[in-house]
């Protein structure tokens, strides 16, 4: 059998070694409306051997070329199933063509938010994500407006998902230990998660936005060239985090009207 893989800083990796809690983040997933599930960056496998027990076709991506030798070395079953690839920048319709897929990971932690972004990105065919992020980030995702965490994360998310942080995991789990606490969190796409405004429009605002977030929306929204009747609105009284993400998408729908 292979040696252990060696954690590599530079991929931020923190490999989990607490069986109970790989089986707790295994078991968030609903298996429910859809038949396949990818794991980002399995590492040496210790969420995935829960996920192979389970009813479902998985899938691992991963970028470290060692751990992937150390995969396909342990897990027979995922024999043709092992992607290394990165997740960032890899087309997953090229095995799952269109097919819908939950997503679920100890996420890196120094890419964890572009994986959530190039998740929404593909939300049309992602039902659920879970796993565990760094837990201020996890928090963020999941947090509500008028907290000073609340910004582009929580509210794009939130937009087509239901989120949940589920439970916080200690430093001491981790071969080597981060510096921080984690957070386990799910996300579970609404039934209508269409919405109501133009969606880059929406994207657009959002981001401007949180961007000053200090200003007033009025101040941080000058780029976008709004009329002067619009900008007179009271909703462009508030700071960006006082705004829900129903807000937001009402506040998108007024710049539409106006003729952004």
């Amino acid at each position: 059998m292979m040696d252990n893989v060696k954690a590599k800083k530079h991929l931020g990796q923190h490999f989990l070694k607490d069986e109970n809690v790989a089986r707790k983040i295994a078991d968030t997933l609903s298996l429910e409306g859809y038949d396949h599930v990818l794991e980002i960056g399995p590492g040496m496998g210790v969420l995935t051997k829960y996920l192979l027990d389970k009813p479902i076709n998985v899938y691992v991506i991963e970028i470290d070329v060692e751990s992937v030798a150390y995969l396909n070395g342990h897990y027979p079953k995922l024999h043709g199933h092992i992607l290394s690839e990165d997740f960032l920048k890899y087309d997953i319709n090229k095995v799952f063509e269109g097919k819908p897929l939950a997503i679920i990971g100890n996420f890196p932690y120094n890419i964890s938010s572009q994986i959530v972004f190039r998740a929404l990105d593909l939300r049309a065919q992602i039902p659920e994500f879970s796993g565990m992020f760094q837990k201020e980030v996890a928090e963020r995702i999941c947090e509500k407006k008028g907290s000073k965490t609340y910004g582009i994360l929580s509210v794009l998310v939130q937009a087509f998902y239901e989120a949940e942080y589920l439970f916080t995991v200690s430093e001491d789990v981790f071969n080597p230990p981060p510096k921080v606490k984690s957070g386990v969190l799910r996300l579970r796409r609404k039934e209508n998660f269409a919405l109501p405004c133009s969606e880059r429009l929406f994207f657009t605002v959002v981001k401007t936005a949180f961007g000053q977030r200090r200003k007033t929306i009025r101040n941080s929204l000058k780029t976008l060239n709004l009329s002067d009747n619009l900008r007179q609105d009271a909703i462009f009284d508030l700071r960006p985090e006082q705004l829900s993400v129903e807000e937001f998408i009402a506040l998108t729908q007024k710049i539409e009207a106006d003729g952004v």
